[in-house]
């Protein structure tokens, strides 16, 4: 008699899973949508510093002595400086911490996605909202103070490394800074008081040569002062150089300074975030 083997129904392997950056462009975009349909989170950040930057333009229109450039040409740099750091340190300190207490966080750490996609969607996402903002600033500054965009490709070269170190740096801050406060209602004023004192003693409103040596060294330590003189190196030209106090932008400390604090952001993060609320154990 012969001997019939039945094979067992071969079952279909599982499609492989999609890499952490593929996931991650994916969160990226369910980031923005999100933010987009939020309209007061939407009105409050990008109408905050182009509030300020029409009354600071408005009120003090005066000329620099000695370099062609206005003041407000002035805080058009310097608040570009501050709408950069507020859309990653800012935005992403509060809406963490937000996102930790209402469960989200807790949610999607029980989903295959990759740990990893979740951050790099929230610094892309960062990213978008940084970039608009720095265009609609612009926009103001050229047409109503007579801001000059460089022509020389450098310039905008020197752009890009100081937006993109500036934003990825602030958003990692931010990461980090979300564990901070004890709850959502909290998070607005643990977030906001200390980058409202580091606007002040960063040369965004008032200039270093009218503030103490200690706060100017206070302010030497954090990102946002070097982040403004990036952007004052690449709008203000040659002209802006004589305003700052070694008479120069000092362009390799910026990227030094910006680079050891997108490292040490890093760090920060890996070692202090918390995808559940303290409730949550």
């Amino acid at each position: 008699m012969t001997d019939i083997t039945t094979a067992a129904p071969r079952t279909a392997a599982a499609p492989p899973m999609p890499s952490a950056l593929k996931v991650g462009l994916a969160r990226a975009a369910i980031e923005t949508k999100m933010f987009f349909r939020e309209k007061d989170a939407v009105v409050f950040t990008f109408s905050f510093p182009i509030i300020l930057l029409v009354l600071f333009g408005s009120i003090f229109s005066g000329s620099l002595k000695g370099t062609g450039l206005t003041v407000s040409q002035l805080y058009t740099a310097g608040l570009i400086g501050a709408g950069v750091m507020g859309a990653g340190f800012q935005n992403l300190g509060i809406g963490i911490a937000t996102e930790r207490q209402d469960g989200t966080l807790k949610r999607l750490a029980g989903t295959p996605m990759p740990r990893s996609a979740y951050f790099i969607g929230k610094i892309l996402n960062v990213l978008v909202i940084a970039f608009l903002e720095v265009v609609i600033l612009l926009a103001i500054g050229v047409l109503m103070y007579d801001l000059e965009l460089p022509r020389e490709a450098s310039k905008w070269v020197t752009f890009g490394w100081v937006f993109v170190l500036g934003v990825s740096a602030a958003a990692l801050l931010g990461v980090a800074a979300s564990s901070l406060p004890r709850s959502a209602k909290s998070a607005a004023a643990v977030i906001s008081m200390p980058f409202v004192v580091l606007q002040f003693i960063s040369g965004v409103y008032i200039p270093f040569t009218e503030m103490p040596t200690w706060l100017i060294n206070v302010a030497s330590v954090f990102p946002l002062k070097w982040m403004c003189q990036g952007f004052r190196s690449v709008f203000l030209g040659d002209a802006g150089a004589t305003l700052e106090l070694t008479k120069s932008y000092e362009l390799d400390r910026v990227a030094l300074v910006l680079g050891a604090w997108l490292v040490g952001g890093l760090v920060l993060c890996l070692t202090t975030f918390r995808w559940k609320s303290r409730r949550d154990g």
